[in-house]
């Protein structure tokens, strides 16, 4: 699970802690992903370290770090941290030291020389930065420009240089020794730059200006193949703690968005292991209100067709950066993406709240905190601002949804908390429930060694079967429709019994868990999902 630190560290720690621990692990995670939590001037929500080895005090101290990697692990759940190696903040001492060219911070960032036209200076080439404007920013004590492909305030390391990667091999090894359990690698695509810095092409797309990143076809700063030998050699160091047999490996998380050629290889190949898995982000970049189910299949498909045999799936529907999957498709339709996130074989990533149905949260201009959005101003900042996906999680109906005591929050609260939030869920049918028992029944054989098939029921009722040898069978049926759909599967699947048992029922759904229902003929309301079993009900 994707967790904000504000949740996990800050406040009183023993107790926050105590009480978050216990509630990921009722329902059924193991392992969390904490976002940035280290020390920081906090312009891009952490991922401007200022201090690799250091708690940023808003979240806490090391003795807080250390005492919430303790709990988690007593019960069994996993702690991973956010890592940024691709750039640092401008406060870093090792970029101070390579302004003033201080060996052996010299060459610890990429630094060229101005062009100059006619007397007037000029950045070194025409890359954009990520959060718009020029990726270059001059520096007069150095009196050379130094490339930054997210904020001006983020330089870039430059991973043509030995002793960078030395360094941050360091950083891991100081958070391993602490007990941590693994990384999630932040835009691993963007590490390396071409070596002869050419400008980059018009992309073509309509709709930008060419201060916009999305204006330029990103061929020379991003997707290099040096990408992926960096995260080899970051895997072979972390793996390199794995001392006996009976130890637990520690896990690498690769964040990379782009098509399976890109992607694939960070899976690793035949002749080595890989990491643990590059985030599969095909529903979160392409399933929308438009996707009719041959295209949500489509993109199962996709992924399971190109990863390397033997490798290990993962499936992603919202993060940090992305509209919320309830808001992004449909709130009622969540439990039946959940059923299929976790029903299919591999590892369910969850974003905080999602587990809740939490929708996007409208964050207006004067409460926005998203540089990103800032940066462009107030009529175009909603295109932008990453803040309605961020709003705190909701643990009950009190002031500020329980989620801090204090007076002002760093970005509003959904306005709904009152009627959905995560107290008042455990007390009904709810989609915490949902995800709950889903969570549970992945531990059943079935689930861990069943064969998967995906098929088409018609445009909008998609299903999804697992079974495994004697195992009771699953089946999920999905209605993606705005209207009422009856589903025949023995049409498709004509060796089901004519019975099947309801397993679990979305919110909407008109059948409830433990009923039968006839095979060939299942009734499925709008945006409405069924996880159906061949099992007894005393079986389960």
């Amino acid at each position: 699970m994707d967790f904000t630190g504000r949740d996990l560290i800050r406040g009183e720690p023993e107790k926050v802690i105590t009480e978050k621990v216990d509630y990921l692990k009722d329902i059924g995670v193991c392992a969390v992903w904490l976002s940035p939590v280290l020390k920081s001037p906090q312009l891009d929500f952490g991922y401007d370290v200022s201090d690799f080895k250091q708690i940023d005090p808003i979240y806490g101290t090391m003795q807080d770090f250390d005492r919430m990697i303790d709990k988690f692990h007593k019960a069994g759940t996993k702690v991973l941290l956010n890592f940024v190696p691709n750039h640092t903040s401008n406060m870093h001492d090792w970029l101070k030291k390579s302004v003033k060219r201080i060996n052996p911070y010299t060459d610890y960032f990429i630094w060229k020389d101005a062009k100059y036209v006619d007397g007037v200076r000029s950045p070194p080439n025409n890359w954009v930065a990520r959060f718009t404007g020029p990726a270059w920013e001059w520096n007069d004590q150095r009196q050379q420009y130094y490339l930054h492909q997210f904020l001006v305030e983020q330089p870039d390391l430059d991973y043509r240089n030995p002793k960078v990667h030395d360094e941050i091999k360091d950083v891991m090894d100081f958070w391993l020794k602490r007990g941590l359990d693994g990384f999630r690698i932040d835009a691993i695509c963007f590490i390396y730059e071409r070596a002869d810095f050419a400008d980059e092409p018009e992309s073509g797309e309509a709709g930008f200006v060419p201060t916009d990143y999305s204006y330029w076809k990103h061929v020379c700063t991003r997707d290099q193949p040096e990408n992926v030998d960096l995260a080899k050699e970051l895997e072979e160091f972390v793996n390199s703690y794995k001392k006996t047999e009976s130890d637990t490996p520690k896990i690498l998380l690769l964040e990379c968005y782009g098509p399976p050629s890109v992607v694939m290889p960070f899976y690793g190949n035949d002749t080595r292991i890989g990491a643990a898995f590059p985030f599969n982000f095909n529903m979160l970049d392409y399933m929308n209100r438009e996707s009719d189910v041959q295209a949500i299949k489509d993109m199962i498909a996709i992924w399971l067709a190109n990863m390397p045999e033997g490798k290990w799936a993962n499936w992603v529907i919202s993060n940090h950066d992305r509209v919320r999957i309830a808001t992004r498709m449909d709130n009622m339709l969540l439990d039946g993406i959940h059923m299929l996130q976790m029903v299919l074989p591999g590892t369910a990533i969850t974003y905080y709240g999602d587990e809740l149905g939490m929708e996007d949260t409208y964050v207006r201009w004067d409460q926005a905190t998203d540089t990103f959005a800032l940066n462009v101003g107030p009529d175009r900042f909603t295109l932008f601002d990453r803040g309605p996906s961020r709003s705190p999680f909701p643990w009950d109906d009190s002031k500020n949804a329980g989620f801090s005591d204090g007076p002002d929050l760093w970005l509003p609260i959904n306005p709904n908390y009152w009627m959905n939030n995560m107290k008042l869920q455990t007390k009904r049918k709810s989609h915490l429930k949902t995800y709950q028992a889903l969570a549970t029944l992945r531990k059943s054989a079935t689930f861990i060694y069943g064969d998967a098939d995906v098929f088409v029921i018609s445009k909008w009722v998609l299903a999804l079967s697992r079974s495994y040898k004697d195992h009771p069978t699953y089946i999920v049926v999905i209605n993606f429709n705005s209207y009422t759909e009856t589903v025949d599967l023995l049409k498709d699947r004509p060796t089901l019994p004519h019975n099947l048992n309801v397993q679990l029922s979305s919110l909407n759904a008109s059948i409830n868990e433990g009923n039968l229902v006839k095979t060939n003929s299942i009734v499925l309301r709008p945006k409405a999902a069924l996880l159906l079993t061949t099992a007894r009900n005393d079986e389960n």
